[in-house]
């Protein structure tokens, strides 16, 4: 009998139509892009354009309101229980931060710890402390590996702060700390911010090679290289926003975070509908006096709102 073929590492994301609105407008729309596993895949788009909002919204963190997503087969927002569990934050500013005053190795550590605790196999619970204790270093040195950060290289090896850790440096702490958890989707914010011209290669060569290796990438940038694929979230022209306002929803279901509650949601849900008449009828009476739709200023309110939604802004 033939073997079955083994399924690949890496998700494969799928969004069709996908929106999201907060309170004062839509933070992205229309988003559409197909993904295989193991793709390198760059969200590009000027800031307050809704590039966060994206990422957060494909891997399971905030609550999309229009559209079409799915990651691995696993239906957004149906199951953003079960994306969360496969894809994994990196660097991204407000939600999965590093704390400055923790040392390399004590992140490391805490990481191991809580990736054993809330995502192990309940028998790996058993397990003699030395056996936990080894699977535990093997996890994170493949970690660094994969995310080539030389911890010997650094100014106080593995006691080095992360306030004296370069931008890059960070970077691949970051990184390291999301693949402890092999997750099948890495997502990352603000990927090029603050990096030279070689830190960003080196940066975007790093991501690469964890695509090569099987696991889907999805980075935000404000310059995406010219291999991946691209994704943008800039603002729409003005003819095309108006044409979709016409046919668009009229709720106010907010964005939501991962960790709220069904019942939680809707009562946002049903006690922003009044809001959300005034709010629609303020904004036809701009789009009249501009004649420009959803602008890159009402995008950025729109963002921040939303992420305000999360707790995260």
């Amino acid at each position: 009998m033939d073997a079955k073929p083994e399924e690949p590492h890496g998700a494969a994301v799928v969004a069709d139509g996908f929106g999201l609105k907060g309170p004062r407008g839509w933070v992205f729309r229309e988003v559409g892009f197909r993904a295989e596993p193991g793709a390198l895949v760059a969200i590009e788009g000027p800031s307050g354009s809704g590039r966060t909002c994206l990422l957060l919204a494909l891997t399971g963190r905030m609550k999309p309101q229009e559209g079409h997503a799915e990651v691995a087969g696993l239906p957004l927002p149906r199951r953003m229980a079960a994306v969360r569990r496969i894809s994994a934050l990196g660097p991204v500013p407000g939600v999965s931060d590093l704390d400055p005053s923790l040392t390399v190795a004590e992140h490391l550590r805490e990481r191991a710890l809580l990736q054993r605790r809330y995502d192990g196999a309940v028998r790996a619970l058993f397990r003699p402390p030395a056996e936990r204790a080894a699977a535990a270093k093997a996890r994170i040195d493949a970690a660094l590996e994969a995310a080539g950060l030389d911890l010997d290289a650094l100014p106080k090896a593995e006691r080095t702060s992360v306030r004296d850790l370069e931008r890059l440096e960070a970077l691949r702490l970051s990184v390291a700390l999301a693949l402890i958890g092999r997750p099948r989707l890495l997502a990352l914010d603000d990927t090029d911010l603050k990096l030279s011209a070689a830190d960003r290669a080196e940066a975007w060569k790093l991501l690469r090679s964890i695509a090569d290796a099987g696991t889907t990438v999805l980075a935000v940038c404000s310059e995406a290289p010219e291999d991946a694929l691209k994704i943008t979230t800039a603002p729409r022209s003005a003819d095309a926003t108006e044409t979709a306002e016409d046919g668009g929803d009229t709720d106010a279901e907010s964005a939501e975070s991962a960790d709220s509650t069904e019942g939680a949601g809707e009562e946002a849900a049903a006690g922003e509908t009044e809001d959300a008449d005034e709010d629609a009828t303020a904004g036809e009476t701009e789009d009249e006096d501009t004649a420009a739709g959803t602008d890159e200023d009402t995008t950025e309110e729109g963002e921040a709102d939303a992420l305000a939604e999360t707790g995260r802004a």
